[in-house]
């Protein structure tokens, strides 16, 4: 038996569809009916979460809504920056995974204690503040590499894969002292893998995937 799953996607689409990947991946069927049933709402419509807070809360709150009327019994956003407003889809009153808290709980059990963060400035800053509250020391990209970061993740929405990039800016965090590397971003673990690292990256699309396969599914 298994919980419907209602996924908040489309930011962006293509990290959206790797999640889903990625959840069919992780569940444990040896048959079609032993899988999640998944309602998804992708809209790559959701208002700027960096330049249009208000109107990106109000929106994904009604995606919320729409999903629990679509009989979605469990909610998660394989997005990051958007779970600033995790108080907003919490109002349809529906359990949400969330995903922050989820990887955050990841990487300290990697048993590093200064943790790198490839993320937007808004997942930053929710990482920052998860990763100090559970006694780890975050390390964080600044200056040119900051905007090289927002750069490649536009890129790979444009539909461009600057794997490189990626790799790079993970090796500064590391030289940083980062002793773990979270892919605080949907779309950076569709550029960098495990072995691109010489650290343990904690993928948060596949934290979060896991975590809706544990919530979904009640064997």
């Amino acid at each position: 038996m298994t919980k419907i799953l209602g996924i908040l996607g489309g930011m962006g689409p293509a990290a959206t569809v790797a999640f889903l990947e990625r959840l069919q991946a992780l569940t444990p069927a040896k048959a079609d009916e032993e899988h999640i049933r998944v309602i998804a709402d992708i809209n790559p419509h959701v208002p700027n979460r960096h330049t249009e807070p208000e109107a990106a809360g109000q929106t994904l709150g009604e995606m919320a809504q729409r999903l629990r009327q679509a009989g979605a019994e469990v909610l998660a956003m394989p997005c990051n920056t958007a779970h600033a407003h995790a108080e907003a889809i919490r109002a349809a009153g529906l359990p949400f995974i969330d995903m922050i808290a989820a990887t955050t709980e990841a990487a300290k059990a990697s048993g590093a204690t200064r943790i790198g963060v490839l993320a937007t400035p808004g997942g930053e800053a929710l990482y920052n503040r998860a990763l100090r509250a559970a006694g780890l020391e975050p390390v964080v990209l600044s200056g040119a590499d900051r905007q090289a970061f927002m750069d490649t993740v536009f890129e790979v929405k444009a539909g461009e894969r600057p794997r490189e990039a990626m790799r790079r800016l993970a090796d500064v965090l590391i030289a940083g002292g980062a002793g773990a590397v979270i892919a605080g971003c949907t779309e950076v673990p569709l550029l960098l893998a495990a072995d691109d690292v010489a650290v343990p990256l904690v993928d948060s699309s596949e934290v979060l995937a896991r975590a809706c396969v544990g919530a979904c599914r009640l064997d």
